[in-house]
């Protein structure tokens, strides 16, 4: 967090806006997660004007919601912003001159609108007696809440690990590899699969996520990718879904409702609960044993 420009600077009721950066892994979804937070108080009775922001670039964060997001390119761009940002604020205290500028308006100049995954919301606004405090108080309902919300949650490779092990356990021997499956109008990669006359490509989804609409939102994506691929697909395949329980016991009824958005796929997917880790990897024995059998016999 950078402690900005005239923080310690209070004043009866002073205005201020602020401008949340947002993570969108999807466009057409819109799914978002907070990753940034700039605050502006303009400059008041011959005083600095007030420039603060917190960014986060931890990608534990986005794991959870966003598997296959690319840490790198997340990491690097994040950094980027907080390097311009530190450019605009300095400019803020030597100018001076932003008393119509809004939060959004200096956020833009730290990372400008073109359509990445890093947007800026519109500009927020209020009265503060306390400008630092105000900006902290907005900072732990925007980031830090969020953050201390997914401290616990379990990630797909979570929901995976007890399949590896039955699997370890019943000496299946599989090799699963990762393998992307192209349609005419998109790509969908999974990251364990094998070939039996077809590819059998198993995918475990955690929705121990923060509330119902990021639960349903990714199991939508997942439909939507497993529709786009269908489409002029040059292989067949069959997709494997085992699916992680949230946490929260108020979000269950969200979490059925997402295995059905996953069942209702146009390629007819498997669904399998953990409780049923058993069942799908007894059937994944029984193939690889009769694919066995079928070899030796000819």
């Amino acid at each position: 967090m950078y402690d900005g420009i005239g923080s310690d600077f209070k004043v009866s009721r002073r205005p201020y806006s602020y401008s949340v950066l947002r993570y969108v892994h999807d466009v057409v979804t819109g799914e978002f997660v907070n990753v940034g937070l700039v605050f502006f108080a303009p400059a008041a009775r011959g005083e600095k004007p007030v420039v603060l922001f917190e960014f986060k670039e931890r990608i534990q964060r986005l794991r959870p919601l966003f598997p296959d997001i690319d840490r790198k390119s997340f990491v690097t761009a994040i950094a980027a912003v907080r390097r311009n940002a530190v450019k605009v604020a300095r400019n803020a205290e030597k100018e001076g001159f932003f008393s119509s500028t809004d939060a959004r308006s200096l956020a833009t100049q730290m990372l400008p609108h073109d359509g990445s995954s890093l947007q800026w919301s519109k500009a927020g606004t209020g009265i503060a007696k306390d400008t630092a405090r105000e900006f902290h108080r907005i900072a732990n309902r925007m980031l830090s809440a969020y953050d201390k919300r997914n401290e616990n949650r379990r990630s797909d490779e979570d929901v995976w690990r007890p399949v590896r092990q039955a699997l370890h356990d019943r000496d299946v021997e599989i090799d699963l590899e990762p393998k992307t499956i192209a349609g005419s109008v998109d790509t969908i990669e999974f990251q364990h699969t094998w070939v039996n006359g077809q590819i059998h490509a198993y995918e475990p989804l955690s929705f121990d996520l923060a509330d119902a609409g990021n639960i349903r939102d990714k199991a939508r994506r997942w439909r939507g990718n497993l529709d786009a691929a269908a489409d002029g697909v040059a292989c067949r395949f069959k997709a494997y879904f085992i699916a992680g329980k949230p946490s929260d016991s108020n979000l269950i009824d969200a979490y059925h409702s997402a295995l059905e958005i996953l069942r209702q796929a146009e390629t007819s997917p498997e669904v399998y609960e953990e409780s049923e880790i058993d069942l799908l990897v007894s059937e994944i024995e029984q193939a690889v044993g009769l694919h066995r059998s079928q070899q030796r016999a000819r």
